[in-house]
């Protein structure tokens, strides 16, 4: 009789507890919704009256450093490189990184852009491995290209830290070296630091797309298309939702969780300041944004972190499902990590909308969520085996929560589409959309045991290093006479 009223107080606690979660969880949606809604009208407002001639033209236009690091990207580095020579900014510098790659990455870099090591003073202001070498070019088309060659650090972080020791400008853009950057990204991204004048503005973020199913001339895109293969296309649709609805949603409220790994300026004297990147953590682009913000909060130092809701960079998603768990478990491992790492921030006032804000919903609703949703999985199995289900109310909710997450996740398609039309086939939109119906059923369990496998090989203290995301590559032009893709 006890354990009857044990496992029925124990059941109606479990199911009151998620009905607060999920109900929490969906008004945040709805805020966030709401919140990007009015960031991007603002954006747009702002955008109609702006002269980008204006700053291309200044001398006033801040200097930044593009720094890429690459172990082992043979396939895709000249691409990626002649890329980011295309942008068009006044003042700016392309720092390479090759972490000790096994491949011809290097050899590739030298010949291609006629490279030679050159006597460099090498001002470590954050800790990484050796340098082994400087490179620069004997072709004045490729002044503003530098190469370091240094030993293997086993993460981006550690590379990133050695890029931004080489940097001469104030600002840094860090990218991935499988990005294609638009040719006015850096124009795009110094904006909201020109233009704000009550806040510091500490790094900068947009939209990222995938390169799968894209072409490209000479590492400039040339048609966008909404990605084929099956895998990509999910990610086309998580990426979309969480950039164009979230990340601008956090923005207006100047809470943005972080800046993705794939494209972010940064204030490079904070960064340094801050202790740069963690070389020993798996999630170091929030991670970064976490230090920044604590050494802006701890020395009073009113700052911002803004997003811009145009897509800037394409970058080429993994293609395979074992690629695909790969990067999952890394990015479930980095989030436990740090939310172990800066526990100090939980809900503590003296990092401002950060603390209060920022880190709890992380660590509730996006560190606990797989933990909740592996559960109550588990909880409903075993509930239904023992005919204790009352199937009317599990269905309605079902369906409630499938078709809250297929309105949210198509709203956000609809409005990037509606509002930057970056597809220019709605046969593309409409592959896009189909994704958000079968979500639920086919990528979002994915999802959930990827980053619970992460937890457990954070707990387990597994071994892990950044190795080869074993490129596909660029697919090349049809014809030579395609233009350039346009942003808007």
């Amino acid at each position: 009789m006890m354990d009857s009223i044990f496992v029925e107080y124990l059941s109606r606690f479990f199911e009151y507890t998620v009905f607060v979660y999920g109900t929490t969880l969906l008004v945040f949606y709805a805020l966030l919704a709401i919140l990007s809604f009015l960031n991007i009208r603002l954006f747009l407002k702002k955008e109609s009256y702006t002269d980008y001639s204006v700053i291309v033209a200044s001398p006033l236009a801040p200097g930044i450093s593009v720094i890429a690091p690459a172990f082992n990207e043979s396939i895709t580095i000249v691409q990626n490189v002649r890329s980011l020579l295309t942008l068009d900014y006044p003042n700016y510098e392309i720092i390479i990184i090759n972490d000790g790659s096994t491949d011809d990455t290097l050899e590739k870099l030298v010949n291609e852009f006629n490279l030679v090591k050159v006597d460099y003073a090498y001002d470590v202001k954050i800790k990484s491995k050796p340098v082994r070498g400087v490179y620069k070019s004997l072709n004045d088309a490729y002044t503003k290209l530098v190469v370091v060659d240094k030993e293997n650090g086993k993460s981006k972080a550690d590379a990133s830290n050695a890029g931004i020791n080489v940097c001469s400008k104030p600002y840094f853009v860090c990218t991935d070296v499988d990005c294609i950057l638009h040719e006015h990204t850096l124009q795009k991204l110094i904006k909201p630091v020109m233009e704000e004048d009550e806040f510091r503005v500490i790094a900068v973020g947009a939209t990222l797309r995938l390169s799968n199913s894209c072409e490209f001339d000479q590492g400039v895109i040339t048609k966008i298309r909404a990605p084929r293969p099956l895998l990509a296309r999910f990610q086309e649709m998580e990426y979309i939702r969480a950039f164009v609805l979230g990340k601008m949603g956090w923005s207006y409220i100047n809470a943005v969780p972080n800046v993705s790994g794939g494209l972010g300026l940064f204030d490079k004297d904070v960064a340094i300041r801050a202790g740069g990147y963690d070389p020993a953590s798996f999630g170091e682009d929030m991670e970064l944004m976490l230090r920044m913000n604590r050494y802006t909060a701890e020395n009073k130092i009113k700052s911002a972190v803004k997003y811009i809701p145009l897509t800037l960079c394409w970058t080429e998603g993994p293609s395979t499902l074992k690629i695909f768990m790969r990067q999952r478990t890394r990015w479930g491992r980095g989030l436990i990590q740090l939310m172990v790492t800066h526990r100090k921030l939980f809900f503590n006032s003296t990092y401002g909308r950060v603390g209060m804000l920022t880190y709890p919903y992380n660590f509730f609703f996006e560190l606990l969520a797989p933990v909740i949703e592996f559960i109550g999985i588990i909880y409903y199995i075993i509930i239904a085996y023992l005919d204790q289900v009352n199937w009317p109310y599990a269905i309605i909710l079902l369906v409630f929560v499938y078709t809250y997450s297929v309105m949210i996740s198509t709203l956000a398609v609809l409005w990037d589409q509606l509002t930057f039309q970056y597809y220019k086939s709605w046969g593309d939109v409409i592959r896009i959309c189909a994704m958000v119906f079968v979500e639920m059923l086919l990528y979002h369990p994915l999802i959930v045991i990827f980053a619970l496998r992460g937890y457990y090989f954070y707990l387990t203290n597994r071994k892990h290093s950044w190795g080869n995301m074993q490129r596909q590559g660029f697919k090349k032009a049809e014809g030579s006479d395609n233009k350039p893709a346009t942003a808007s």
